[in-house]
C-alpha cells in the first residue's frame, strides 16, 4: 500500500460551524460495530480511546465534552481500515463530514499518521493519538505474549521489545520516535501512561 495512494490530498476537514457537534459513544460504538468485524481492531481502537480519554482528563483537565472529543477520535481513527484499506482514513472522514461532527475531532484521525496521509498533527489532541496509536499496539502485542498478560510488566521490557525489530513488526517504530520528538513528554513517561491505563480495556 504505498503512501502517496493513502495521501488525503487536503489538510481542511468539516465545518467550523460544526464544532462542538459530537455523536454519543453509543452512536460511535454503533458505527464502529457496523464497519469493523475484527475483534482485535475493534480492541486497538477501544484502546486508543481509553489512552486518549484518559490523557485529556488526566493531563490536560479537559471537561466531559473535550474529554468525548478525544475518545471519539480514538475510537475511530481506524474504522475504515478493515472495510476500504485503500482510502483508509479518507472514508471515516467522509462519513465525520456527514454527521457534522467537529473539525477538531476530523483532524485528529487525519493526522495520525502523517507521512501516509499528508496531515500533519497541529494540537495536542492530534499529537497524542499520533503517540498513541502504534505505542499501544506494541504494549498490547507483548501484554499477550506474557503469561501475566500487563501484570508486572515494566518499562525496561517494552523497551527491549521496541528494540527487537522482529517483534510485532508491523508497529512502526519510526512513527513512534517521530511522534514522541513533537511532545514535552519522555518516551517513558508515555510507556508508564500507557501501562497504567490500557490494563483496564483488555
Amino acid at each position: 500500500m504505498s503512501q502517496h495512494h493513502l495521501n488525503l490530498g487536503r489538510t481542511e476537514f468539516g465545518n467550523s460551524s460544526h464544532a462542538g457537534t459530537l455523536i454519543s459513544m453509543e452512536e460511535a460504538l454503533l458505527l464502529l460495530g457496523e464497519w469493523v468485524t475484527n475483534e482485535k481492531l475493534q480492541l486497538h481502537m477501544k484502546q486508543v480511546a481509553a489512552l486518549m480519554k484518559a490523557w485529556a482528563i488526566e493531563k490536560e483537565g479537559a471537561d466531559p465534552m473535550t474529554a468525548r472529543a478525544w475518545e471519539l477520535a480514538g475510537l475511530l481513527h481506524d474504522a475504515d481500515w478493515e472495510k476500504y484499506p485503500e482510502s483508509h482514513c479518507k472514508m471515516i472522514i467522509e462519513e465525520l463530514e456527514r454527521r457534522h461532527i467537529d473539525p477538531a475531532v476530523i483532524h485528529c484521525i487525519a493526522s495520525h499518521g502523517p507521512k501516509y496521509f499528508g496531515v500533519e498533527p497541529e494540537s495536542k489532541m492530534d499529537k497524542m493519538i499520533y503517540v498513541f496509536d502504534e505505542l499501544s499496539g506494541l504494549i498490547h502485542a507483548s501484554a499477550l505474549v506474557r503469561p501475566t498478560g500487563y501484570e508486572g510488566m515494566d518499562i525496561k521490557s517494552v523497551l527491549k521489545k521496541m528494540k527487537s525489530a522482529s517483534f510485532a513488526a508491523q508497529v512502526n517504530r519510526e512513527d513512534i520516535s517521530d511522534a514522541i520528538s513533537r511532545i514535552d513528554q519522555s518516551l517513558e513517561e508515555i510507556i508508564r501512561f500507557i501501562l497504567d491505563h490500557q490494563k483496564q480495556v483488555y
